[in-house]
């Protein structure tokens, strides 16, 4: 697997809708069949990319994951501007900080092996740890989850260590 691209990214706003789950109660084909007849009535897009974003709790850690944990997903896009949103669409604003960019190539169902090599390899021995903030994957608008070629975008909020 590829090293990641280390970005520096700065804030920007985003406009979806979101859901509270967990990973063992997953919902997120149910957020996005709910989020994708409303995107391209969302005002000020930037661009036609497609954003999946997770909150977690302050703290968070892969390699102490628990599955019926709550977060927070969002099925957005990013607009330059706030403006007036289709019915059950919000914003979100992120904070600007450091990335680790990973690429993933195959159906969504294949993630979790991509998600080891980030935290149990790459991370360790990385110089760096998760930061508090939004993790998300940008994703192209044809995306297919179930694509064995489908892309997205990995992008690990992080910090130097200390």
């Amino acid at each position: 697997m590829i090293d990641p691209k280390i970005v520096q990214r700065e804030a920007f706003l985003l406009a979806g809708n979101f859901r509270q789950m967990s990973f063992l109660e997953d919902e997120t084909p149910i957020l996005w069949r709910s989020f994708m007849p409303k995107r391209n009535q969302i005002p000020h897009r930037t661009d036609a990319l497609l954003y999946s974003l997770q909150q977690y709790a302050p703290n968070w850690s892969y390699a102490n994951l628990n599955p019926k944990a709550i977060f927070t997903k969002w099925a957005a896009v990013e607009v330059s501007k706030e403006g007036t949103l289709p019915l059950d669409l919000s914003f979100l604003r992120l904070s600007g900080g450091l990335y680790a960019v990973f690429r993933h190539i195959g159906p969504a169902h294949t993630f979790p092996k991509t998600a080891h090599h980030i935290f149990m390899e790459w991370m360790p021995q990385s110089g760096y740890t998760t930061d508090d903030r939004p993790h998300f994957e940008v994703l192209q608008e044809g995306y297919n989850p179930q694509d064995p070629l489908a892309e997205e975008d990995i992008w690990i909020p992080i910090r130097p260590l200390v």
